[in-house]
């Protein structure tokens, strides 16, 4: 009998559409599992690969206005992650960057997670999402903090519900050792190189494409292009806008949301791809690469394994990093980089993205299933491996 998958990730909506979601579809082309997420409005979503895909889902599904967030409803998230009955599975794969991980299994079960990110706004993120919270101050301050505490011990004690972590960084794999004392194999998401038009010939402006919330620190990049007065464009959206707008000179073009192929089009022609924010792996930085455009990034997190400092690597260089997460720091880097802009090769920006690629997952990810499977039967022609 072929053993029998499930797939759990947090949420599947239209507005999901981040390095998570890359994930599980990548999955999805080569094992045959049943998906399950806390809510689902993708599987009824016409423009989605999982429309009319049939999709477990959990209470939470039915609460008002969940679509548009279910992160409102944080502190129902671990009871209800719990409530997905998957005894009837012999693995059991999570995709996680919440409380995915968090599922119930039972002693003759394999759990493997792929975890992007321990919860961030548990850890990290704490004293940010609090700062720039309604609930973070007076009374509801104390009741946010004590739920964040509880959250924090929930996330522990569920972490020891996997039997494999895979974490997508070196960057990610220390935080899962940090928060949860646990190992972590280092496999890197799918990037969809080919999707990318490579172009070595560059226009005369800098691109960021980023949600505009605070982590981002796109305010940061606004603050060092109005001392730099070079073009900038900025692709994206979110609650920090109307911030960002007021605070831009005529230098700096904000252009919102916008579909793929305009995100595709502009990241081919940029001059560079700036980053202001440390990320646990940092699919759009790669992306940029893709184009062969090279890419400023603030020199932490997963920016540290996915672009090489020209200063360092002359001849395989693919952008410059900066130390400090400050304006005067990105400035110091942006005029360096137009120093060095001559010893880029996007040729070789392109070739070191591949290593990236959809592919390179496929085999990493498929190899460490095969390799971890505790009932030994797990073969190359198994009628779940599509």
């Amino acid at each position: 009998m072929p053993l029998k998958y499930a797939l759990v990730h947090e949420w599947l909506t239209p507005k999901a559409t981040g390095g998570s979601e890359l994930v599980v579809q990548e999955i999805l082309h080569h094992i045959d599992a049943d998906l399950y997420a806390l809510i689902d409005f993708e599987s009824s979503n016409p423009e989605s690969y999982l429309y009319q895909r049939q999709i477990g889902s959990t209470f939470l599904q039915h609460f008002p206005f969940a679509k548009n967030g279910i992160q409102k409803y944080l502190p129902f998230l671990p009871l209800a992650i719990e409530q997905l009955d998957l005894r009837q599975y012999d693995v059991i794969l999570s995709s996680s960057h919440a409380v995915a991980k968090g599922i119930l299994t039972t002693g003759d079960q394999l759990h493997i997670c792929y975890c992007h990110t321990p919860m961030r706004y548990a850890w990290d993120l704490t004293f940010d999402y609090l700062h720039h919270s309604k609930l973070g101050s007076g009374v509801a301050g104390w009741v946010t903090r004590y739920l964040l505490h509880q959250l924090r011990q929930w996330d522990v004690l569920s972490a020891n519900r996997v039997d494999y972590f895979i974490a997508n960084s070196h960057h990610t794999a220390r935080r899962i050792w940090r928060c949860y004392r646990r190992e972590a194999t280092v496999i890197y998401p799918p990037v969809n190189v080919e999707a990318f038009p490579f172009l070595p010939q560059k226009e005369d402006f800098y691109l960021t494409v980023s949600r505009l919330v605070s982590y981002k620190q796109v305010s940061l990049i606004v603050q060092a292009f109005n001392q730099l007065q070079r073009p900038l464009v900025i692709i994206g959206t979110g609650s920090e806008m109307t911030q960002i707008r007021e605070l831009a000179n005529s230098n700096i073009q904000i252009l919102g949301w916008q579909p793929d192929e305009v995100v595709k089009n502009y990241m081919s022609r940029a001059k560079a791809f700036v980053y202001a924010a440390c990320e646990d792996f940092g699919i759009a930085l790669v992306e940029a690469q893709a184009c062969g455009t090279p890419v400023i990034a603030y020199g932490a997190g997963g920016a540290l394994e996915t672009v090489k400092d020209v200063r360092s690597y002359k001849d395989t260089g693919t952008g410059i990093l900066f130390k400090r997460q400050t304006a005067e720091a990105l400035v110091e880097a942006v005029e360096k980089f137009e120093i060095y802009q001559y010893d880029l090769n996007p040729e070789y920006m392109r070739s070191h993205a591949a290593q990236f690629s959809p592919q390179v997952f496929a085999r990493c990810y498929l190899d460490f299933l095969h390799q971890h499977n505790k009932k030994g039967i797990l073969e190359s022609d198994n009628q779940n491996f599509l």
